[in-house]
């Protein structure tokens, strides 16, 4: 693979290998791939899934990389979207055997389950950097947000009540591009109601 230059997108255990493309090599790529490096996705092959698995104690088996490879491919997947991803590749796989496995990635730290309010949980690859989300309410996209301080815990607590802080979670609501577009639903319900008038 000498069409690429690997490097890691951020630092801490379970860092996804992403992918720097030399321009001069663009064409070589398809463009599934290529999309998803430009989209700041996280692009794993099997010898670096393995390896991480191995970094971290863990067997490697197909199910584990096929799940490692799902979440990395697409991150805020919930548990049923990447069990329908897994099964793509590797045929018949019992919802179960997903959850197992992205509960022991979960407390091994190689990915990061959030879960908004009233949502089913989502996964991704990006740990260790204390980074946020925002989440569309309407449809419920949800894009990574950089920390706006630059280093955990982001946010400085009026009173930490003894505690020694050092991670916040902070999830931002609001309506996506997509949703914000004139005649959609999302902006039709979430308009004030007209005032009232009077004969």
């Amino acid at each position: 693979m000498g069409w690429f230059f690997a490097n890691h997108y951020q630092s801490g255990p379970g860092r996804a290998l992403c992918l720097t493309i030399a321009g001069r090599w663009r064409k070589s790529l398809s463009s599934d791939i290529f999309d998803k490096v430009q989209n700041s996705y996280c692009v794993l092959f099997v010898p670096e899934l393995a390896s991480t698995l191995r970094r971290h104690r863990l067997p490697v088996t197909a199910q584990r990389l096929a799940v490692l490879r799902a979440v990395a491919h697409h991150p805020h997947a919930t548990a049923d979207e990447l069990t329908a991803e897994v099964r793509k590749e590797l045929g018949t796989i019992s919802r179960q055997s997903v959850y197992n496995v992205l509960n022991v990635f979960t407390d091994k730290g190689l990915i990061r389950r959030i879960q908004p309010a009233e949502s089913p949980a989502r996964y991704e690859t990006r740990v260790g950097d204390n980074h946020h989300h925002l989440v569309c309410r309407s449809c419920g996209k949800t894009e990574d947000v950089c920390c706006a301080v630059g280093r955990a815990p982001c946010l400085q607590a009026h009173d930490d009540k003894g505690f020694r802080i050092d991670e916040a979670e902070v999830i931002y609501w609001g309506l996506c591009p997509a949703c914000q577009r004139p005649g959609s639903r999302a902006v039709a319900s979430t308009r004030p109601p007209s005032p009232h008038t009077h004969d």
